[in-house]
């Protein structure tokens, strides 16, 4: 198998598997707990809250761990719809957000919320005229996510993020693609929250963080979870030590590994769009004219949809759009939003490169693009049965 889909999911780093078997058998205290074995899972869950922290440039006590960005992103949305508040009530969203963005912000235009969607160039990128003009002072929140899943654009947040505060919205990003992928330093940036999921970066699924400046006591909403004062209230429930430390360990491996993969990742990916482009007609490559995610591909094959094509590419994992939307026969609204015509979007396909991506997996996945992709594209011109 060539495993060519790490912006659906990464495997998990032995390092961080070997770390977390601990703490399920050995040392598996409540870390809430006052005695010995509840400290010793205490200790562990700080030094993971420290890695992380050390990653994006936070304070510690800025990190309120969560099951992942979607729910870190749904608490941003929940808590501004309880707040109650009547003076503000725009949302500013980018339309190629995850979907756990969108829908939240659908879900808050039901309860009377004015929701704006910030227009994208054909590169993917956010029109930051438009953001001029659309995040005014009648703004509470403005969302817009570090880097597309999909086409792996990477957003000015920096620029918006001082848009919003020029009319005293909030700004908030959704970062899951951007951890350990990409420099991120959150005191730069000034965001005022940020989403996180640990295993787009070889750690455990099932546990993120939500990134609030100045910590849970600076939350400016009321809290939409109840039942405990773990997180500083803001997301009560006993703390799932072994995932929290696995996602630690996954940062620090992170951020020892960061500057030579951007490398050595950015260099594959083009090298694939070079060969792909020299040697199969009629191939588009999305957003290559501006700044992406070093391993992030998304090419689409004229005449050959991207699901035929993805089960005639036998041992070779890629994904067909974002891959929360995986199975939905359905455009990409990340590439209807870049102005793609149906017919390139649904034959669309994602590659998405990893540590353990070489350059011979690379050359085999481009052998067998070139093998199938006319083969494909004629039986399909003919109306044949297109069999696996």
């Amino acid at each position: 198998m060539i495993y060519l889909d790490h912006n659906s999911t990464t495997p998990c780093a032995p390092e961080v598997v070997a770390l977390m078997q601990r703490f399920w058998s050995e040392e598996f205290g409540n870390p809430a707990s006052a005695h010995l074995a509840g400290r010793k899972a205490a200790r562990a869950v700080l030094i993971a809250r420290k890695q992380i922290a050390s990653l994006v440039n936070c304070n510690p006590s800025e990190l309120v761990f969560t099951s992942g960005a979607t729910e870190g992103n749904n608490l941003i949305f929940l808590g501004l719809l309880l707040s109650k508040q009547d003076k503000r009530r725009r949302i500013v969203v980018s339309c190629i957000e995850h979907n756990s963005v969108l829908d939240s912000a659908t879900f808050l235009a039901g309860y009377g919320f004015d929701v704006v969607y910030l227009p994208v160039t054909s590169n993917g990128v956010v029109d930051l005229d438009a953001a001029k003009m659309l995040i005014t002072p009648e703004t509470a929140l403005v969302s817009v996510q570090a880097a597309n899943n999909e086409i792996g654009t990477l957003q000015p947040i920096q620029r918006i993020a001082v848009l919003a505060h020029e009319v005293g919205a909030f700004f908030h990003t959704d970062a899951a693609q951007a951890l350990g992928k990409i420099s991120f330093d959150l005191e730069d940036l000034g965001c005022d929250f940020a989403s996180f999921s640990a295993h787009k970066l070889y750690g455990p699924k099932g546990i993120g963080a939500l990134f609030v400046a100045g910590g849970p006591r600076k939350w400016p909403w009321s809290h939409p979870f109840q039942g405990g004062g773990q997180e500083g209230g803001l997301r009560p429930g006993t703390t799932n030590v072994p995932a929290v430390v696995g996602f630690g360990e996954a940062c620090r491996l992170g951020a020892e590994k960061l500057t030579d993969e951007m490398s050595r990742l950015s260099e594959l990916r083009l090298a694939f769009e070079k060969r792909i482009a020299a040697l199969i007609p009629d191939c588009t490559i999305h957003a290559q004219q501006v700044p992406r995610l070093p391993g992030t591909i998304s090419v689409a094959f004229t005449g050959v949809p991207a699901d035929i094509l993805i089960d005639n590419l036998a041992t070779i994992c890629v994904g067909r759009g974002s891959a929360c939307s995986d199975g939905a026969l359905k455009s990409s609204h990340v590439l209807t939003s870049i102005g793609c015509e149906s017919n390139i979007a649904d034959a669309t396909i994602r590659l998405s490169l990893g540590r353990s991506t070489t350059l011979e997996q690379v050359d085999t996945t481009i052998e067998m693009l070139i093998n199938s992709v006319p083969i494909l594209r004629d039986k399909l011109k003919g109306g044949s049965h297109v069999a696996k």
